[in-house]
């Protein structure tokens, strides 16, 4: 992770690395860390010298330097915004079930998570937990990257039509880790696996993940099939285009450099952490401050400012091109995705619209727009929020991909790189 150059093997590696939101956390931090940013704690002081900082929020992120940057607290950002989350299948706070003979735990969907495409998967476990250490608690990342879970699809001859079943997200998606009549503790084992005392989980946020790894696949090697590319694919272009774009404006000047990282997008992003969140907005209140500014000075950089909001875009599917609309097709390793929604699903108008084109031509990429069928239900993002929270002008972008929210995902190869220049232009502008 130490290149800013950004590339589809590259992706393969992060998203590996990353199947929590707190592990993308983690994975970023390493990068950064590595790049010679600060990580900083919200409730200690901040230093007030230029540098480069980040800080850690459970399973969100908010990156920046101020190297380069004029000497005027009013100073405006340029921000790349995304999230950690993608949907998946979560463990529940009382897991231990059986059933027909069969040790179960028991398991919830997260966000619109595909559920067909969980079945018959080989499952590991991610998250965090949170510990008893003397008299207080810590948080402790966990892991388990070995077949622990299966949720098994039903036989076809036990089908009434044999066209399939319909899946029922309380009953249909527990998953089996074992035989037997007695339940047996699937927290204590997780806890037993990392040498953790099962006596002092005090609180779990765990989740499934699909074991198979990340690749570059075709003939051409032109394709990448992985998991969580919604919305890893801009987590992974967005520090890319941060660790380009802080050498960039250290050398060269220019607006401050920011990267927000936000979790629970999936499940309407209103938390501690999420683009609901204040989060975002005190974080830059809190530079201007350190910069030494006040309220007037950060009300100018934030009327300054603007963010590009990414997400991933569905590219035009061969099986149903009749489920996109005509004039607006998209292709992989096409270029990055201009998304607009009249109904503002996409925080997208013409002026974030103008900055985000522009930043396309100054990279040398192409770009395509994006606009949902009329008569089909269009999704959204952290755009529309982080516009609405902030005032600052927000455009809606992406990688465009196939198969979004099934556990496994599909996008072009070439996409990784032309997205990551995108995204670096804009954090970039020429002046």
């Amino acid at each position: 992770m130490s290149s800013t150059r950004a590339d589809a093997r590259g992706l393969c590696n992060f998203v590996d690395l990353s199947p929590s939101p707190f592990h993308v956390c983690a994975t970023v931090a390493a990068a950064l860390t590595e790049a010679g940013f600060v990580e900083l704690h919200e409730q200690q002081a901040w230093p007030s010298e230029p540098g480069r900082f980040f800080l850690i929020r459970g399973g969100s992120l908010i990156a920046w330097s101020t190297e380069g940057v004029a000497d005027d607290p009013a100073a405006p950002f340029r921000i790349v915004g995304g999230h950690t989350d993608s949907p998946n299948l979560r463990v529940k706070q009382h897991p231990d079930l059986t059933s027909a003979g069969w040790r179960m735990v028991g398991l919830e969907p997260y966000g619109g998570a595909w559920l067909n495409s969980w079945l018959d998967r080989d499952l590991g476990i991610s998250g965090r937990f949170t510990v008893r250490a003397a008299e207080t608690t810590e948080d402790v990342l966990v892991r388990v990257d070995a077949p622990v879970l299966r949720v098994p699809q039903l036989a076809i001859h036990l089908s009434e039509d044999r066209k399939g079943v319909q899946l029922d997200p309380q009953r249909h998606v527990n998953g089996v880790w074992g035989v037997g009549t007695e339940p047996r503790s699937f927290i204590a084992w997780v806890a037993e696996q990392h040498g953790i005392d099962p006596g002092a989980v005090l609180g779990w946020e765990l989740m499934t993940h699909d074991l198979a790894p990340s690749a570059v696949v075709g003939p051409g090697r032109d394709l990448v099939s992985a998991p969580r590319l919604d919305n890893q694919g801009t987590c992974y272009a967005g520090l890319h285009a941060l660790l380009a774009a802080a050498e960039h404006v250290a050398a060269h000047g220019g607006p401050m450099p920011l990267l927000a990282l936000f979790d629970h997008e999936e499940v309407g992003s209103m938390s501690d952490r999420g683009a609901f969140s204040e989060l975002l907005d005190t974080v830059l209140e809190r530079i201007v401050l350190l910069r030494g500014g006040g309220r007037e000075e950060f009300l100018r950089a934030r009327a300054g400012s603007i963010v590009a909001s990414g997400d991933m875009a569905h590219a035009t599917h061969p099986n149903y091109p009749e489920r996109h609309e005509p004039a607006h097709r998209i292709a992989v390793n096409g270029g990055p995705v201009l998304k607009v929604n009249q109904n503002l699903r996409y925080a997208s108008d013409a002026t974030g619209a103008g900055a985000f084109a522009l930043a396309c031509e100054q990279a040398g990429v192409p770009l395509q727009r994006y606009v949902h069928r009329a008569d089909l239900p269009c999704g959204s993002t952290i755009g529309p929020i982080t516009a609405s929270r902030t005032g600052i002008t927000t455009v809606d972008v992406g990688a465009p991909q196939l198969a979004m929210h099934s556990a496994r995902e599909f996008m072009g190869a070439d996409d990784v790189a032309s997205y990551a220049q995108a995204l670096t232009a804009f954090l970039t502008p020429a002046s």
